[in-house]
């Protein structure tokens, strides 16, 4: 329908249609943002370290449940034994205080739970708002306020209770990163449903829209040919801005004792055990929590860059008068 309008302009009309160089013109625009392409590199390699940590721990010689007893000093409460934390060529970060297991498999295979729960989660919440908010847009008036009630529901949840009582309740054979993300997703996708919806009744408004509706398309060939292409650029926005908060979300059930069990390993749940051992083995603190700071700040950044890339007006507005401030200056 789309491409039926565009041809029956008149021949003198300008009007640009995103083809195949809407991605080149989207890497072009993020490769003008350092701050960006280096949080960039930093996701891809914390991404590829999550994938290849049975790799990593294999090349090591370790695993992350196998205690050491004799690497840790009985007699002080499980103080590691040895320099800065019982670091050594079998042990590169040294092991963990009392059990004496390896720190650096925990560390890498907490990544790959932490960020697993953390993106799948995000799947869920966008699947979720992107069904119900455009639902909400296409439907007549009745739909749009009974979906809008539920997402308005959801949304006042608070999400860290919730996802207590849920987690408290399930069986404990569930797989419990599997569980984690689930609930996460389940519970937080409101605010993706707003706003999907406002973006879907801004984009409903359009001419080719308009044409598509009347000229009798249903309303999910509607959403699947006009709307959710056009949807993909703030979706992908807030997608990855959700990705960082969904990565503390789970740190913090597992801190609270309710996420990720052991002996399975995770950020959050490390961060726990390692309240009371700041002062004698402060890298059993400082290392896991070095880890969440850096991946939320680079997903920060990096969505903060994909949204200027992907809506370069939001760039210009940060420009605006500072031409004409060099001007005055000259």
């Amino acid at each position: 329908m789309t491409e039926a309008i565009v041809a029956s302009q008149a021949p003198g009309t300008d009007i640009s249609v995103p083809g195949a160089s809407g991605a080149r013109q989207f890497c072009r625009r993020l490769r003008t943002q350092p701050a960006a392409l280096v949080a960039a590199a930093v996701v891809a390699l914390l991404v590829l370290v999550a994938l290849a940590a049975p790799l990593l721990t294999a090349a090591e010689g370790q695993d992350p449940t196998t205690y050491h007893p004799t690497l840790v000093d009985s007699a002080r409460g499980g103080v590691p034994l040895g320099s800065f934390g019982g670091v050594s060529g079998d042990h590169w970060l040294g092991v963990e205080p009392q059990t004496g297991r390896d720190l650096f498999a925990r560390l890498v295979n907490g990544a790959r739970v932490s960020l697993g729960v953390a993106f799948a989660a995000t799947l869920v919440q966008v699947l979720i708002g992107v069904v119900v908010g455009v639902a909400a847009a296409l439907g007549n008036r009745w739909v749009d306020q009974l979906l809008s009630r539920v997402t308005d529901i959801i949304i006042a949840m608070p999400l860290m209770i919730m996802s207590l009582a849920l987690l408290a309740i399930v069986p404990s054979g569930f797989p419990r990163p599997v569980l984690v993300a689930l609930i996460i997703g389940l519970v937080a996708w409101g605010s993706t449903a707003k706003i999907v919806r406002a973006h879907a009744l801004t984009l409903k408004e359009l001419d080719h829209v308009a044409a598509a509706r009347l000229s009798g398309w249903g309303p999910w060939r509607v959403a699947r040919r006009e709307l959710l292409p056009a949807l993909a650029a703030p979706v992908i926005t807030y997608a990855a801005l959700l990705v960082p908060m969904n990565i503390t979300v789970e740190a913090a059930l597992s801190f609270l004792g309710v996420g990720v069990k052991p002996p399975t390993p995770s950020w959050g749940q490390m961060l726990t055990a390692a309240d009371v051992w700041y002062q004698a083995a402060p890298q059993y603190l400082l290392l896991p929590a070095g880890s969440l700071f850096l991946t939320v700040l680079a997903l920060t950044i990096l969505g903060d860059g994909v949204r200027t890339a992907l809506d370069p007006r939001a760039a210009s507005r940060l420009r605006v008068g500072t031409g004409r401030k060099r001007e005055a200056r000259a």
